[in-house]
């Protein structure tokens, strides 16, 4: 059993790696603010998200499995507030469409 979660944590870690990678691209590539804004916040999260489930088996108690779910959420509800706040400065700059 400790094979199989050891290869599960192993898979969602760099899968996790790969979607932080892939955000990265994005956020290099993509022609205009928002669009990279999207990109990067969308890739993050989920790979966060595959990160902290791959760690939550290897966890060795019930408080270590919080503090993941708790970091978890912490950096959701502080990456969907600051986007919002990036954006509305993005947009406020933008000229008004005619």
């Amino acid at each position: 059993m400790s094979l199989a979660l050891d290869l599960f944590t192993v898979v969602a870690v760099v899968l996790g790696a790969f979607f932080f990678l892939a955000g990265t691209v994005g956020l290099l590539r993509f022609p205009d603010s928002l669009s990279r804004l999207h990109a990067l916040t969308k890739a993050d999260n989920l790979g966060l998200g595959l990160i902290v489930l791959g760690l939550l088996p290897q966890a060795t108690s019930l408080l270590g499995v919080l503090k993941l779910v708790a970091i978890w959420g912490l950096v959701q509800l502080s990456g969907a507030t600051v986007a919002q706040v990036v954006a509305s400065a993005i947009r406020r700059r933008q000229d008004p469409p005619s």
